[in-house]
Protein backbone atom coordinates (compact mmCIF):
# COMPACT_ATOMS: atom_id res chain seq x y z
CA UNK A 1 0.00 0.00 0.00
CA UNK A 2 1.41 3.73 -1.38
CA UNK A 3 2.91 5.69 2.31
CA UNK A 4 1.23 8.61 1.78
CA UNK A 5 -2.32 8.80 0.94
CA UNK A 6 -4.94 12.01 0.15
CA UNK A 7 -8.74 11.91 -0.10
CA UNK A 8 -9.87 15.68 -1.02
CA UNK A 9 -13.46 16.34 -2.20
CA UNK A 10 -15.82 18.63 -3.48
CA UNK A 11 -19.41 17.93 -2.00
CA UNK A 12 -22.59 20.56 -2.32
CA UNK A 13 -24.68 18.39 -0.50
CA UNK A 14 -22.98 15.80 1.62
CA UNK A 15 -22.82 12.75 -0.01
CA UNK A 16 -19.71 12.72 -1.58
CA UNK A 17 -17.81 14.03 1.85
CA UNK A 18 -19.82 11.00 3.62
CA UNK A 19 -17.74 8.53 0.65
CA UNK A 20 -14.55 10.60 1.13
CA UNK A 21 -14.47 10.69 5.20
CA UNK A 22 -15.32 6.92 4.72
CA UNK A 23 -12.01 6.26 2.53
CA UNK A 24 -9.79 8.14 3.91
CA UNK A 25 -10.64 6.42 7.95
CA UNK A 26 -10.40 2.79 6.10
CA UNK A 27 -6.53 4.08 4.55
CA UNK A 28 -5.60 6.16 7.34
CA UNK A 29 -5.30 9.05 4.99
CA UNK A 30 -5.06 12.86 5.16
CA UNK A 31 -8.05 14.12 4.25
CA UNK A 32 -9.45 17.51 2.71
CA UNK A 33 -12.05 19.33 1.61
CA UNK A 34 -10.57 20.87 -2.12
CA UNK A 35 -11.58 24.14 -1.45
CA UNK A 36 -8.67 23.86 1.10
CA UNK A 37 -5.89 22.44 -0.30
CA UNK A 38 -3.19 24.42 -2.17
CA UNK A 39 -2.86 22.76 -6.02
CA UNK A 40 1.09 22.06 -5.80
CA UNK A 41 0.82 19.71 -2.34
CA UNK A 42 -1.04 17.16 -4.76
CA UNK A 43 2.44 16.17 -5.42
CA UNK A 44 3.36 15.43 -2.32
CA UNK A 45 1.38 11.93 -1.89
CA UNK A 46 1.63 8.98 -3.66
CA UNK A 47 -1.98 8.68 -4.51
CA UNK A 48 -4.64 11.55 -4.55
CA UNK A 49 -8.05 10.08 -4.54
CA UNK A 50 -10.74 13.16 -5.45
CA UNK A 51 -14.40 12.77 -5.06
CA UNK A 52 -16.74 15.25 -6.79
CA UNK A 53 -20.67 15.01 -7.40
CA UNK A 54 -22.29 14.75 -11.04
CA UNK A 55 -23.77 17.73 -12.23
CA UNK A 56 -25.16 18.34 -15.71
CA UNK A 57 -22.23 16.13 -17.15
CA UNK A 58 -19.65 17.75 -15.32
CA UNK A 59 -17.72 16.32 -11.88
CA UNK A 60 -17.79 19.11 -9.49
CA UNK A 61 -14.22 20.86 -8.58
CA UNK A 62 -12.36 18.09 -10.71
CA UNK A 63 -10.43 20.88 -12.19
CA UNK A 64 -8.26 20.72 -9.07
CA UNK A 65 -7.00 16.96 -10.57
CA UNK A 66 -7.02 17.64 -13.75
CA UNK A 67 -5.29 20.76 -13.80
CA UNK A 68 -2.39 19.40 -11.17
CA UNK A 69 -0.48 16.56 -11.54
CA UNK A 70 -0.78 13.84 -8.80
CA UNK A 71 1.36 10.53 -8.67
CA UNK A 72 -1.78 8.34 -8.83
CA UNK A 73 -5.05 9.83 -9.42
CA UNK A 74 -8.43 8.11 -8.07
CA UNK A 75 -11.71 9.65 -9.05
CA UNK A 76 -15.02 8.73 -7.39
CA UNK A 77 -18.06 10.27 -8.65
CA UNK A 78 -21.10 10.65 -6.74
CA UNK A 79 -24.85 10.82 -8.59
CA UNK A 80 -28.37 9.64 -8.32
CA UNK A 81 -27.80 7.07 -11.06
CA UNK A 82 -27.22 3.05 -10.74
CA UNK A 83 -23.47 2.95 -11.23
CA UNK A 84 -24.21 -0.53 -12.66
CA UNK A 85 -26.92 0.61 -15.12
CA UNK A 86 -25.16 4.12 -16.31
CA UNK A 87 -22.34 4.98 -18.88
CA UNK A 88 -19.95 7.43 -17.44
CA UNK A 89 -17.87 7.22 -20.75
CA UNK A 90 -19.71 10.81 -21.82
CA UNK A 91 -18.66 12.55 -18.34
CA UNK A 92 -15.34 10.98 -18.04
CA UNK A 93 -14.54 12.27 -21.74
CA UNK A 94 -15.85 15.69 -21.12
CA UNK A 95 -13.40 16.01 -18.43
CA UNK A 96 -10.70 14.53 -18.67
CA UNK A 97 -7.77 14.41 -21.42
CA UNK A 98 -7.45 10.80 -23.37
CA UNK A 99 -4.08 10.92 -21.82
CA UNK A 100 -4.97 11.89 -18.43
CA UNK A 101 -7.78 9.46 -18.49
CA UNK A 102 -5.46 6.04 -19.59
CA UNK A 103 -3.83 6.79 -15.95
CA UNK A 104 -6.69 7.44 -13.80
CA UNK A 105 -8.68 4.71 -11.86
CA UNK A 106 -12.47 5.63 -11.61
CA UNK A 107 -15.05 4.54 -9.36
CA UNK A 108 -18.79 5.44 -9.60
CA UNK A 109 -20.90 5.97 -6.00
CA UNK A 110 -24.30 6.44 -5.42
CA UNK A 111 -25.48 9.57 -3.52
CA UNK A 112 -28.50 11.00 -2.25
CA UNK A 113 -30.96 13.67 -2.60
CA UNK A 114 -33.59 16.37 -0.90
CA UNK A 115 -34.96 18.53 -3.29
CA UNK A 116 -35.93 20.50 -0.49
CA UNK A 117 -32.37 21.62 -0.06
CA UNK A 118 -31.61 22.09 -3.55
CA UNK A 119 -29.97 25.34 -4.32
CA UNK A 120 -32.09 27.43 -7.18
CA UNK A 121 -29.97 26.73 -10.10
CA UNK A 122 -29.82 22.59 -9.21
CA UNK A 123 -33.93 22.73 -8.85
CA UNK A 124 -34.38 24.68 -12.52
CA UNK A 125 -32.03 21.69 -13.51
CA UNK A 126 -33.89 18.91 -11.72
CA UNK A 127 -37.30 20.08 -13.33
CA UNK A 128 -36.14 20.55 -16.53
CA UNK A 129 -34.75 16.59 -16.47
CA UNK A 130 -38.18 15.85 -15.18
CA UNK A 131 -39.60 18.00 -18.20
CA UNK A 132 -37.00 15.66 -20.96
CA UNK A 133 -38.24 12.62 -19.22
CA UNK A 134 -42.02 13.19 -19.40
CA UNK A 135 -41.57 14.01 -22.95
CA UNK A 136 -40.27 10.87 -23.45
CA UNK A 137 -42.80 8.12 -25.10
CA UNK A 138 -43.63 5.67 -21.89
CA UNK A 139 -42.38 2.44 -24.25
CA UNK A 140 -38.65 4.41 -24.44
CA UNK A 141 -38.43 5.51 -20.91
CA UNK A 142 -35.54 3.38 -19.33
CA UNK A 143 -35.16 2.00 -15.79
CA UNK A 144 -33.33 5.40 -14.51
CA UNK A 145 -36.24 7.76 -15.99
CA UNK A 146 -38.51 5.91 -14.23
CA UNK A 147 -36.83 6.04 -10.96
CA UNK A 148 -35.78 9.63 -11.26
CA UNK A 149 -39.56 10.33 -12.05
CA UNK A 150 -40.85 7.84 -8.99
CA UNK A 151 -38.23 10.37 -6.36
CA UNK A 152 -38.82 13.32 -8.10
CA UNK A 153 -39.28 16.34 -5.35
CA UNK A 154 -38.72 13.88 -2.41
CA UNK A 155 -35.48 13.06 -0.51
CA UNK A 156 -34.00 9.94 -1.33
CA UNK A 157 -30.32 8.62 -0.34
CA UNK A 158 -28.88 5.79 -1.87
CA UNK A 159 -25.27 6.08 -0.01
CA UNK A 160 -23.67 2.74 1.13
CA UNK A 161 -20.52 2.48 2.92
CA UNK A 162 -20.14 -1.11 1.45
CA UNK A 163 -19.57 0.22 -2.06
CA UNK A 164 -16.17 1.71 -1.30
CA UNK A 165 -14.90 -1.87 -0.39
CA UNK A 166 -13.32 -2.04 -4.40
CA UNK A 167 -11.60 2.04 -3.65
CA UNK A 168 -9.96 0.13 -0.56
CA UNK A 169 -8.83 -3.07 -2.36
CA UNK A 170 -7.51 -0.80 -5.47
CA UNK A 171 -5.32 1.24 -2.88
CA UNK A 172 -4.50 -1.62 -1.05
CA UNK A 173 -3.79 -3.43 -4.43
CA UNK A 174 -0.94 -0.31 -5.56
Amino acid sequence: MPNKILVTYTSKYGSTRKYAEWIALALNSDLLDAQTIEPKALSQYDVVIYGGGLYAGGIAGVKLVTQNPCKNLIVFTVGLADPNATDYSKIINKNFSPELHAKTKFFHLRGGIDYKKLGPVHKVMMSMMKGMIQRKPESEREAVDIEFLNTYNSKVNFEDKGTIDSIIAYVKGL
